[in-house]
């Protein structure tokens, strides 16, 4: 039923590019949400990497830092380099509020999703703090999460997972500030209860925030948890801008 329910979405989609002409979320070409020539540049994240953070690394396994400190989500997995035209595509839907690229990222996720063959039966977004979603008036991810949802034909729970406490901004903090400043930021509901959980966000830089959410996701009960980001910042990145 969510397949079709994806068929529909789709194509309300293309329906309203008809009306109003979009712009590719990378390049700013008229005509375009994702153009060609921006789906080609993406800089999927391929090859081997950690088990548990999936960073790149050279051999397979877990990474030294998962040894000594592992997130509380099962497995993080990114689709591409937080890099050029992804960046600006995400910056795009977070800040000049084109919701449209949400699908349009989505789609172009979903076979990469589709081949991690998790056993995962609900996605649950990172939510905004009260402040962010008055601001911006809807969450970034969920734009993302919700198409995926439906084509996966799984349950999308926007609000399975609520902030506890407004949190600073992490660009800009080391890896340390990153940890405290989500610390028990979030919890979960009961609809949570003996699930296996796909929590989504936008970037992912040293995954505290996902580690985080899936704490709360698992104290209220969840089965295992899994994270996904659309995109991933990579150690030559800093954290400055991250």
């Amino acid at each position: 039923m969510k397949k079709k329910l994806y068929i529909l979405y789709r194509s309300l989609w293309s329906a309203l590019d008809l009306i109003f002409p979009p712009v590719c979320g990378g390049c700013e070409t008229t005509g375009f949400r994702w153009c060609r020539e921006c789906q080609q540049r993406v800089q999927v994240l391929s090859g081997t990497v950690c088990d548990v953070c999936g960073l790149p690394q050279d051999a397979s396994g877990v990474c030294d830092a998962c040894r000594v400190d592992r997130p509380r989500f099962h497995a993080l997995r990114a689709w591409a380099v937080f890099e050029d035209p992804v960046r600006k595509a995400l910056h795009r839907l977070k800040y000049r509020r084109d919701v449209a690229l949400g699908d349009a990222i989505a789609a172009h996720m979903l076979q990469y999703v589709t081949e991690l063959c998790w056993d995962i039966d609900m996605i649950v977004p990172i939510p905004l703090g009260r402040k962010r979603m008055k601001q911006r008036g809807y969450n970034q991810v969920g734009m993302i999460a919700r198409p995926l949802a439906l084509a996966l034909d799984i349950e999308f729970a926007p609000k399975a997972l609520a902030r506890r406490k407004e949190t600073r901004s992490q660009v800009g903090l080391s890896k340390q500030e990153r940890r405290e400043n989500v610390h028990e930021a979030f919890q979960a509901g009961a609809r949570v209860k003996g699930r296996t959980v796909l929590v989504l966000d936008d970037v992912s830089t040293t995954g505290s925030t996902l580690s985080s959410g899936a704490e709360a996701l698992f104290s209220s009960g969840a089965k295992d948890v899994y994270a996904l980001t659309v995109a991933r910042a990579l150690p030559r990145h800093g954290l400055k801008h991250v």
